[in-house]
């Protein structure tokens, strides 16, 4: 260990050396898919001190010697507590354009027949993408007589039950357009806001690790995985992509992240620019 680092790791609540912090990288990696970089040390430190706290624990050596045991029931708290959960109503605007001016237009010609459509949302965080996804649904009338269900899953069991419960603070609500605005229901003390029923119907919340077994029955339409693969390395990347191609419809359609694109990294899509993607194979 270098002296920065036992001069920064005398300032710390507990000693993290790095062995432990290389065997929380190895169980990351192993249970999520996650690279943490040497980077992500000091955010790891923080997050994992609170269940140090909650354990009554010394140091990191004691937190690993827990995870180390397969099967541990600390894991889902770890995997919680590394994940990360940054979202938005909204977010990334132009797909929610593109979903109310094209795809759902298309989908409602293409699926008449039928009258289903089928959404996922995966890595949804707290919730907001899809019900960001739900309220652009609703303002068609046309689909009110449809099937029309949308799964959100994510790899942390918390942010999956917030999504499911539908309350934000106020505040978190700002970004959502006039349009859209008449799903929310201010609380009366004015500091929070509910998912209106109309559009939480549409939503199953489901936990779910991208690298286990996918429980899942049919195709989607389109699947949003945005901002969820640029913590992931370049091989699970590829059989992610190869996996989302499977689950799809023929010519389904695959949202991504702002930072993330399938350059050399998936021949099974056409790009349609502004990280969206259709399946051509």
């Amino acid at each position: 260990m270098s002296m920065t680092q036992l001069d920064h790791s005398k300032q710390r609540e507990f000693s993290m050396t790095s062995a432990n912090f290389q065997k929380i990288k190895v169980l990351a990696y192993r249970l999520t898919g996650i690279h943490l970089s040497e980077l992500k040390e000091n955010m790891i430190y923080g997050r994992l001190a609170r269940r140090l706290r909650a354990l009554n624990l010394d140091d990191f050596n004691q937190y690993c010697d827990i995870i180390d045991t397969d099967h541990c029931a600390e894991h889902a708290e770890f995997i919680n507590s590394i994940t990360t959960n940054l979202t938005a109503f909204f977010r990334e605007n132009h797909h929610f354009d593109f979903l109310r001016q094209q795809l759902l237009p298309q989908l409602i010609e293409k699926n008449k027949v039928s009258k289903k459509i089928r959404i996922w949302s995966a890595g949804c965080s707290t919730g907001e993408e899809p019900y960001s996804i739900a309220m652009v649904v609703a303002t068609f009338p046309a689909l009110k007589s449809w099937d029309v269900k949308i799964l959100a899953t994510d790899l942390d069991t918390n942010v999956v039950a917030k999504g499911s419960a539908g309350v934000y603070a106020h505040e978190r609500g700002e970004p959502v357009p006039k349009e859209y605005q008449r799903f929310l229901q201010i609380d009366k003390s004015g500091e929070s806001l509910k998912i209106k029923d109309e559009v939480r119907q549409l939503i199953s919340f489901k936990p779910l690790n991208l690298l286990h077994e996918w429980p899942l029955s049919g195709l989607f339409d389109f699947i949003f995985c945005r901002n969820v693969v640029i913590y992931f390395d370049l091989p699970t990347q590829k059989k992610l992509f190869d996996r989302y191609a499977n689950q799809l419809t023929e010519t389904g359609h695959l949202f991504i992240g702002h930072s993330e694109n399938l350059h050399k990294i998936s021949d099974r899509f056409n790009s349609l620019g502004r990280t969206i993607y259709q399946r051509i194979k």
